[in-house]
């Protein structure tokens, strides 16, 4: 014979099941997260940006190798030439990377304009730093 206090427990814990997937089920958004127009473009630009990096990184270093490859096999200096241009090759790479991020000016700019934009640099951040001259300011009525 079935023990009603078994059957208690079991319809109980089913109860208990229910009303769980239920609070789970309010709790769970019905549709997943759309992507905004903005954060998507951001991604493609962030994603291009990082190729443009990339793409510049490996070809300064490809083509400083050939280069050395090519100064070893004209003057017979075999392997310093290919491990010096490989090195100045990555150098260039570097550089142009950081150029290319914005962390450094390019090489068009001549050192008097780079001087000018940090006078006007300094002269902005005292600007921005130095509290208001006494008595240029109004009172409010």
């Amino acid at each position: 014979m079935p023990d009603p206090e078994k059957n208690a427990g079991r319809d109980d814990l089913s109860d208990r099941l229910d009303r769980l997937k239920d609070r789970l089920d309010q709790t769970k958004s019905p549709e997943p997260p759309v992507a905004d127009k903005e954060t998507s473009s951001v991604q493609k630009a962030n994603i291009g940006q990082a190729l443009r990096l990339g793409s510049e990184f490996v070809a300064g270093i490809v083509v400083g190798a050939a280069l050395g490859f090519g100064f070893d096999s004209v003057f017979d200096t075999s392997p310093w030439g290919f491990i010096a241009f490989f090195l100045l090759g990555f150098a260039a790479a570097v550089l142009n990377v950081m150029r290319a991020a914005g962390l450094v000016a390019e090489s068009g700019m001549r050192l008097k304009n780079a001087q000018e934009l940090a006078k006007q640099r300094e002269a902005e951040t005292v600007r921005k730093t130095q509290p208001p001259a006494k008595g240029n300011h109004r009172e409010k009525d």
